[in-house]
């Protein structure tokens, strides 16, 4: 029986991962009786604080030769200083290209030569049951190779991001490991690393991994502008749930109901309202919030979205002009 081994795939991809480092200064509040062998004249007031360097670490990968890193947002957030450090002992200082912070992703750039950059997964649709590996850094260890297979997909309603679509895998995550790289057994990237299930911190099985082909796509806007553009209509959508459907008397549960509409948005000057049931966008059905949701972010600002609606049972449709997503400062949940 021939021996199974995934060393070439690590081989080909370890080392495009590399450790993030992260450093900001915090304040830090000092009791007046912090040290009760001062003289009272000498101790801390009330309310008194004093700066300290925090420091936190996780992982990114090389996307590009060029220097492009891609990690996760909440690895950076609110950092002031990044340092990233490659397999071969190289160390450089990274600059934040842009980040997004409703798909948990961000780019870095480093400047230096001769930089190994990850392949890509984009010949063939990944697959509950294939094999998959961890790339990272958990608990600052040093780099780590962890295997198992990918559990489901299309993992939504975490509470983790805006935007979820993660692929769950068994594979162990741990602190650390987020921003790092899940490949396949050809060494290609499959995901990014995001975040795990656990009630004690480490890795009980559940872990979760942004697709590679949208954190690209994501990718992309950001290296290209700097931040990503979604569309906008202004208005939050609720899921149809059984009781709701029987109470609007529709057939199905399919749609979702207009829960709000921002005063002045393009939905409210199009004329959708509070009740009114979205059944489609540009022709393509719309089955729950989180689809609904995606549709949307799709759409161009400043183009034209035909809105298809349920208002007293009867369907009417407007064209609405796309605005643009107002960013989030920070990490959305």
């Amino acid at each position: 029986m021939p021996l199974v081994s995934y060393a070439g795939a690590v081989a080909q991809a370890a080392a495009a991962v590399v450790n993030v480092y992260t450093s900001k200064e915090v304040s830090e509040s000092l009791p007046p009786a912090a040290a009760p062998d001062i003289p009272p004249q000498l101790r801390a007031p009330p309310g008194f604080s004093s700066p300290r360097r925090s420091t936190a670490l996780g992982s990114g990968v090389v996307v590009r030769p060029d220097g492009y890193v891609l990690t996760n947002f909440h690895v950076i957030e609110a950092a002031d200083q990044i340092e990233v450090a490659l397999t071969d002992g190289r160390q450089a200082r990274a600059e934040l290209v842009g980040s997004d912070p409703e798909s948990d992703l961000a780019v870095l750039r480093i400047s230096l030569p001769h930089l190994s950059s990850i392949t890509f997964h984009d010949d063939h649709e990944i697959k509950v049951g294939d094999v998959v590996l961890a790339i990272g850094n958990p608990f600052g260890v040093g780099q780590t190779t962890t295997m198992g297979i990918v559990s489901a997909l299309g993992r939504n309603r975490l509470g983790i991001n805006i935007y979820e679509n993660f692929i769950q895998t068994d594979a162990a995550i741990n602190p650390g490991n987020s921003g790092g790289a899940l490949i396949d057994t050809q060494g290609r990237l499959v995901g990014i690393n995001t975040a795990i299930y656990s009630q004690t911190g480490g890795s009980l099985g559940i872990g979760f991994a942004i697709p590679a082909s949208a954190a690209r796509t994501i990718m992309e806007q950001i290296i290209a502008t700097g931040s990503v553009t979604r569309g906008w209509l202004g208005l939050e959508p609720q899921d149809i749930t059984p009781d709701l459907a029987r109470a609007f008397d529709l057939e199905k549960d399919e749609g979702v109901i207009v829960a709000r509409v921002l005063k002045g948005s393009p939905a409210w000057a199009s004329g959708i309202r509070v009740g009114d049931i979205i059944v489609g966008v540009n022709d393509e059905a719309v089955d729950d919030t989180v689809g609904f949701l995606d549709q949307v972010a799709r759409l161009v600002p400043k183009d034209e979205a035909k809105i298809a609606f349920l208002r007293g049972g009867r369907e009417l449709a407007v064209d609405v002009e796309v605005g643009v997503r107002p960013r989030v400062s920070g990490r959305s949940r």
